[in-house]
């Protein structure tokens, strides 16, 4: 049975879910009747006195949605044309229902976008840089004013946790039970950030540790917090990995800036520095279905050309690589390390006020907002994927 939201979306397409409108040449009243009719099936109001309610403050909003899609809407926000208290409770409620297919609808300038991503490899070894600069070296201050103290940038566990510290604590102990680590093993960090599941892996499980990032940022604090320990930072890409192998190899939250030109790529990379007998954890944000392309206002200010892979993408990229010996989706703990970060971010925003203006607050407040509520919604999932070389005789025990 059709959904609203595509009968709504094949009529707004058409431009005829009330007679005599038109995309080329919108009535503003008219544009704005259907987006507040669309919008009604989800008890959502425009100027509506609840949390969830959009305030618009600029009639311009309704066409610049139609006309520029998810990066109109993104932009207008962070411009102030309009409001709403809880973002994530909008934003929810519309992803639940998939009425982002009525209302930010495709056009051009979306469909050269999506071609691009298809036919160019936007996450090549010469634009893998981007992402840090733009995204993981906006300074250290604004990470540790929102993370938890181990500066763990990633989905925490909150099945027995109440708080975010708890949360990613409980989270790192998770990745050491499942890669089974022991004293005097070797494991490989893809993408380490910071250090914080590096840290933790050497102080409670005895285990030497390199980490690759691609951010001197992240490098310069990580140094710091891990002093002492059998702890070495690498700035460098994956594809760039010496030949040298590993008892374990993890990759927290990275496998999002790969892309799908370069999934092959990146298993075989992990297979070469992985022994015979070894484990590799994947733990990465995925889409229920396989794209080429990322969110047009995401990938413009959030992270650039970043993509989120679907199962049949992985396990596609894995064939004759690897035995898959565990799969865990816990998608609906990110909407609460989200959640947790916002309310850090917002409660310490006094002391980045001055560093990063209103606009970085506005861009940042719907980032988060936006990411909670998509998982809320379980429009895209977190997954943690155990993979051994030849397969574990006797099969592998996970714990949860």
């Amino acid at each position: 049975m059709p959904t609203i939201a595509s009968k709504k979306k094949k009529n707004l397409v058409r431009g005829n879910l009330n007679p005599g409108w038109s995309l080329l040449n919108p009535n503003p009243t008219q544009l704005k009747d259907e987006i507040e009719s669309i919008l009604a099936e989800v008890d959502i109001k425009i100027n509506g006195s609840r949390p969830w309610d959009l305030q618009v403050h600029n009639e311009h909003f309704y066409s610049r949605v139609i006309s520029q899609g998810s990066l109109g809407l993104g932009e207008a926000y962070v411009e102030g044309w309009w409001d709403c208290p809880r973002l994530d409770e909008m934003f929810s409620k519309i992803l639940r229902a998939r009425l982002h297919e009525c209302i930010l609808r495709e056009n051009l300038a979306s469909r050269l976008f999506i071609l691009g991503s298809w036919l160019w490899n936007w996450q090549s070894l010469s634009l893998s840089s981007q992402v840090a600069q733009q995204h993981y070296e906006l300074g250290n201050d604004l990470y540790q004013a929102m993370l938890d103290p181990t500066m763990t940038y990633s989905c925490g566990y909150w099945q027995r946790a109440n708080n975010l510290a708890a949360a990613q604590q409980a989270k790192l102990d998770l990745i050491c039970q499942k890669l089974q680590l022991s004293p005097g093993m070797t494991l490989l960090d893809i993408g380490c950030g910071w250090g914080s599941l590096m840290k933790y892996a050497a102080q409670k499980y005895g285990v030497s540790c390199i980490g690759i990032t691609i951010s001197t940022e992240q490098i310069k604090l990580g140094q710091q917090l891990c002093a002492g320990l059998p702890v070495q930072f690498l700035l460098l890409d994956y594809r760039n990995l010496p030949n040298r192998q590993f008892d374990r190899i993890v990759s927290v939250g990275m496998f999002e800036h790969v892309g799908h030109k370069n999934y092959r790529r990146f298993m075989e990379v992990v297979a070469r520095c992985l022994r015979e007998d070894g484990l590799f954890l994947l733990h990465t944000i995925g889409n229920r279905y396989s794209v080429t392309y990322s969110e047009r206002w995401t990938d413009r200010y959030i992270f650039p050309h970043g993509m989120l892979p679907s199962l049949a993408q992985i396990f596609r990229a894995t064939q004759k690589l690897f035995v898959t010996e565990d799969l865990h989706n816990f998608g609906s703990d990110y909407d609460k390390t989200l959640m947790a970060w916002l309310e850090n971010f917002e409660r310490n925003w006094h002391q980045l006020r001055p560093q990063y203006g209103e606009r970085f607050y506005r861009q940042w407040k719907y980032y988060l907002a936006l990411m909670a509520a998509s998982f809320r919604s379980r429009n895209i999932q977190l997954w943690q994927i155990v993979f051994s070389t030849n397969g574990i005789l006797g099969g592998y025990h996970s714990v949860r």
